[in-house]
């Protein structure tokens, strides 16, 4: 443990609870917990219903081991960027309250937790897939893409799209088609949920140097590829219905008018792009993914 963070700890019970509040946040708890979701709902689809406890509890701690040390790892790669960016300048490391190899060393254990947990209480295939999804958000996209090409999230978003595939394969030990859709639904989710947030702190990636697309092109690229890729996304939440007899109208349904209300939203950019539209675009996304997989849920264990 670093030096600052054993001061604090010194300093008494609020240093204590500092200290834990910064790892906690160097694992990106909010990100985490729709990671927990998808995992889960692969689960659920794979078993046609409540999974088994043991497999259902190594997922979930899994998926917070995998997740939580991919994104303190993320911390300790980013921690020069973040610090010229407001929206993460206070962040743990690029403020200086925890050290960066402190957050190295935390990221590699937990990680290892997460394999080690997965493969004694689940398989091997969902032990390598979520450290597949480790590799592939601190290799692929933070230490290759995202500083160096404007598709960074498009390929690099592939991390956040494992989590359904670990679940299926804790309960199947393997990867089934639908597992897959799940995947694709997420990976074509991904560029448009989070062009939205960087047209909303263009500056900051600006002033890291960070090519995000609406860093590197027009308003009206933008918009129009944040609409292209919805209308892919929503296509491919309906066609999954088609490719499965596991879900039915009680998924399809919901799935409808969530797409409709995504696709509304993103047209109206091209006739309202003001930050008010562009965050409620933002926020709505976050719902749409996370509303779409309780369907799945709701339908693959009662439909």
């Amino acid at each position: 443990m670093s030096a600052p963070d054993l001061y604090r700890i010194r300093s008494g019970t609020n240093g204590m609870t500092a200290v834990v509040r910064d790892y906690i946040t160097l694992t990106k708890p909010r990100v985490m917990v729709l990671l927990l979701l998808t995992s889960v709902t692969g689960m659920v689809l794979a078993a046609g219903g409540f999974p088994d406890g043991t497999i259902l509890a190594a997922v979930l701690a899994g998926g917070i081991g995998a997740s939580g040390g991919a994104s303190a790892l993320n911390h300790w790669l980013d921690r020069d960027i973040d610090q010229e960016m407001d929206r993460t300048a206070t962040r743990p490391v690029a403020s200086g309250r925890v050290r960066p190899m402190s957050a190295f060393a935390f990221g590699i254990i937990l990680n290892v937790i997460s394999f080690a947990v997965l493969f004694a209480w689940a398989n091997l295939l969902a032990a390598l897939l979520a450290m597949a999804g480790t590799l592939i958000y601190v290799i692929v996209y933070t230490v290759w893409l995202k500083r160096s090409s404007v598709q960074n999230i498009v390929i690099g978003g592939a991390a956040g799209a494992i989590p359904p595939l670990v679940g299926w394969a804790g309960v199947e030990n393997s990867v089934g088609l639908e597992a897959w859709y799940l995947f694709a639904i997420i990976f074509f989710w991904t560029p448009p949920h989070f062009w939205a947030l960087a047209l909303l702190i263009k500056d900051d990636y600006e002033a890291a140097g960070i090519p995000m697309l609406p860093v590197v092109a027009t308003r009206s690229t933008t918009n129009m590829s944040i609409l292209l890729y919805t209308v892919l996304l929503v296509a491919l939440s309906l066609a999954f219905v088609a490719a499965t007899d596991k879900l039915g109208i009680i998924y399809l349904a919901p799935t409808a008018v969530l797409g409709a209300i995504y696709l509304y939203l993103t047209v109206r950019l091209f006739r309202d792009d003001t930050r008010t539209v562009i965050l409620g675009l933002y926020k709505y996304s976050l719902l749409y993914l996370a509303l779409l997989f309780v369907a799945v849920m709701v339908d693959g264990t009662i439909g």
